[in-house]
């Protein structure tokens, strides 16, 4: 007979607002975003912190979400791509570099590469070219919209708010 996990309180800051779910504590963070708050931004690619597909913002800093238990982001700021356009639905500066430059294409690494172009501008708000693409090779691009994207993080780069 196989064992149902135990589920437990936690609460999580996701996006600015304060959840408190059941859920297994070691649960990966990417299955209780998608399965219980349904935020899609990050999605299922690896599985194994590889491809990039899962990222989200813990305190600042683009981290994959699939094998990090639950129980471990409990003290952290928690942001996914949902939460980075603001209430009134303007977009963040690199969602919308992203949407100019048209840096989407099968939308496999959409959501990495976003949330890695946050964090690498919080980090270095003037990065360069060589900055760029090394903040962005943690992301695995399967259809080689790469040159778009390093489009997009250049023109957000530019355009950031003064």
């Amino acid at each position: 007979m196989r064992k149902t996990p135990m589920t437990k309180p936690v609460t999580l800051n996701v996006n600015g607002k304060k959840h408190t779910l059941e859920t297994d504590p070691d649960a990966p963070l990417l299955y209780v975003l998608r399965n219980q708050l349904a935020l899609n931004g990050p999605k299922y690619g690896c599985g194994l912190q590889q491809c990039g597909a899962c990222m989200v913002l813990l305190d600042g800093k683009a981290e994959p979400s699939c094998m990090i238990p639950v129980t471990a982001v409990t003290n952290k700021l928690i942001v996914t791509l949902e939460g980075l356009a603001k209430a009134d639905g303007t977009l963040h500066p690199v969602q919308q570099a992203f949407l100019d430059e048209q840096a989407a294409q099968c939308g496999y690494c959409l959501n990495g590469m976003v949330i890695s172009a946050v964090a690498l501008l919080k980090a270095a708000p003037n990065a360069g070219e060589q900055t760029i693409r090394q903040g962005m090779q943690r992301v695995l691009c399967r259809c080689g919209s790469q040159a778009r994207v390093l489009r997009a993080v250049k023109r957000a780069v530019k355009n950031k708010p003064r």
